[in-house]
Order: C-alpha cells, then sequence, then structure tokens
C-alpha cells in the first residue's frame, strides 16, 4: 500500500512538472509571436495572440487543480511539499507573462496598421530577445533542479531594466524631435514596460527554483536596475 502511494505521489509531481513545463512553452511562444507581430505589423498575428491567451489560463487552473487535489490526498512534507507549492508559484508567474504578451499584441491591434520606423522598433527587440533567453534558462533551471542556472537569470534582471530605461529615452527623443511619432513611442514604451515586468515574473521563478532547491529564499536583496525614468509609465499602466 506503501508503495502504491509513493508511486501515485510521484506520478502526481511528474505531471505537474509536465503541465508547468507546458505552459512554459506556451509563455515564450506567446511573448516572442506578439513581440514579432508588433515588428511586422501584423494584426492577425496579434489576435492569434490574443486568442491563444486563454490556453495559458486553462492551463493554470489545471495546476491549481491539480496541487490542492495532491496536497489534501498525500499531505507532503518538506521537499515535496516545495515541489508542489514550486508549480503553484511558477503557473502564477507564467499566467502573468502571458497576460502581458495579450497587452502588447492588443497594442499592435490598436495601432491598426499604422506603424512607426522600424528603428523605433529595435530597441523593444532586443529586449525581447534578452526576455527569452532568460524565461528559456529559468525553465531549463526548473526541469533540471538546477539552482547555478536559476541564480544566474537572478541576477540577470538588472540588464533587462538598464536596456528598458535605454529604450525609454530613446523613444522620448525620437517623440521629441517629431511630435507625429508621439502616439506610436506611446504605445512603445507601454510594450517596454511589459517586457520588463515580464523580466521581473522571470526573476520570481528563478527565486521559487532556488526555494524549491534550497528550502529557504535566496538571502541577498534582489539586484535591480535604475527604471526611475519608468515609473510614472509603470503607475499609468497599472490603473
Amino acid at each position: 500500500m506503501t508503495e502504491h502511494t509513493t508511486k501515485a505521489f510521484d506520478t502526481d509531481l511528474q505531471d505537474l512538472a509536465r503541465m508547468v513545463a507546458e505552459m512554459g512553452g506556451l509563455a515564450e511562444k506567446q511573448v516572442a509571436d506578439s513581440v514579432d507581430a508588433l515588428a511586422k505589423r501584423d494584426t492577425t498575428m496579434a489576435a492569434r495572440v490574443t486568442a491563444a491567451d486563454a490556453n495559458i489560463d486553462a492551463l493554470q487552473r489545471e495546476i491549481e487543480e491539480k496541487a490542492i487535489l495532491t496536497i489534501a490526498r498525500r499531505q507532503p512534507m518538506a521537499v515535496d511539499l516545495r515541489e508542489v507549492v514550486g508549480a503553484l508559484r511558477l503557473a502564477n508567474d507564467l499566467e502573468r507573462i502571458g497576460d502581458l504578451a495579450k497587452n502588447i499584441a492588443k497594442r499592435v491591434i490598436a495601432l491598426n496598421a499604422e506603424f512607426p520606423p522600424p528603428k523605433l522598433i529595435r530597441g523593444v527587440e532586443h529586449m525581447t530577445d534578452l526576455l527569452l533567453e532568460q524565461l528559456k534558462t529559468v525553465l531549463d533551471a526548473y526541469g533540471r533542479r538546477d539552482v547555478a542556472k536559476a541564480l544566474v537569470v537572478w541576477r540577470g534582471d538588472e540588464e533587462i531594466d538598464a536596456v528598458c530605461t535605454s529604450v525609454f529615452r530613446e523613444l522620448l527623443t525620437y517623440m521629441m524631435e517629431d511630435p507625429r511619432n508621439i502616439t506610436f513611442c506611446i504605445h512603445l514604451m507601454f510594450c517596454a514596460k511589459n517586457i520588463e515586468r515580464m523580466g521581473d515574473h522571470a526573476t520570481n521563478i528563478a527565486e521559487t527554483v532556488h526555494y524549491m532547491i534550497e528550502g529557504k529564499p535566496i538571502a541577498d536583496q534582489r539586484p535591480k536596475g535604475d527604471t526611475t525614468t519608468l515609473a510614472a509609465l509603470r503607475t499609468a499602466g497599472d490603473r
């Protein structure tokens, strides 16, 4: 009976890990597709990204239900409980990343094929490349239970913040040079803010992976770049 219970619990944990990995893959695709739609001025692709967010939401609900049932049935302790709680935390952060990607897609649709010159989007694309690398690394850290990789992502959030600040200042310059760029640049600022916040969620995931493996939070203060120039934009976007 004990052996059966142990095998069933192992299966539950494997199912949770599999669903988290699937959700992570969907979130990565949403991010890449939303910024690709922005760069290509593709409102059809943007609409697909918006619709596909429902798949990520559904997976989050499945993970929550599975985790709650696992806790109720198995009453896990110590590292086993951290595995279940970790899956819940990751699902929450990945769902938020999906929402932020959907927000970018909505801005592509709102622009209605009226887009700025490609040079205005390069900074946002660079931020996206950094973010996708962070996501890939931290999801790999989760899959391999690799605390060293998780810490690499945790320390790397500062780079995304720095690029975000640089993009913000560059877009302000474009707006001052030509008032016709104002509408486009404001949309791009919000896109940059969304990507910066995705980086925060990737850092959250890194902290969760560390907690799952080590059984304690990271002792050091989270590294954070200077994002003061984005403070007003963040406040406006959260209203």
